[in-house]
């Protein structure tokens, strides 16, 4: 997965808007005003944080060396992944989808988007 496939799969969560607050080159996906990935480049070298179970994240970071604790964020509950070509893709879309339900369930019940099923 690249930059662009990344930043597509966020914007496909419902609901999701995309943001610039910490600058043109920092991506960052919203629901409801809250974030749940953030995306950026160096190098040539895409990365994207998302939100995660603390056990999870954990696991994860032993599976994958291409996930690492969040960057600049809560190393608890945030996973840096590295767009490396080394995480599968249906991998990091999970995570994507995982993040963004995560923040979802932690929106007040007026506040979350109506999702299907």
């Amino acid at each position: 997965m690249n930059f662009q496939d990344c930043r597509e799969h966020c914007l496909m969560q419902l609901q999701s808007s995309e943001d610039f607050p910490f600058g043109p080159d920092i991506y960052v996906y919203k629901v409801a005003g809250k974030i749940f990935a953030i995306l950026s480049e160096t190098a040539g070298m895409a990365r994207v944080n998302l939100k995660c179970d603390p056990q999870e994240a954990l696991m994860l970071r032993d599976i994958f060396p291409a996930i690492t604790p969040g960057y600049h964020m809560n190393k608890q509950h945030w996973n840096t992944l590295q767009l490396d070509g080394s995480v599968p893709e249906n991998e990091i879309k999970r995570q994507i989808e995982n993040s963004f339900q995560l923040v979802v369930k932690s929106l007040p019940k007026a506040r979350r988007p109506q999702l299907a099923g």
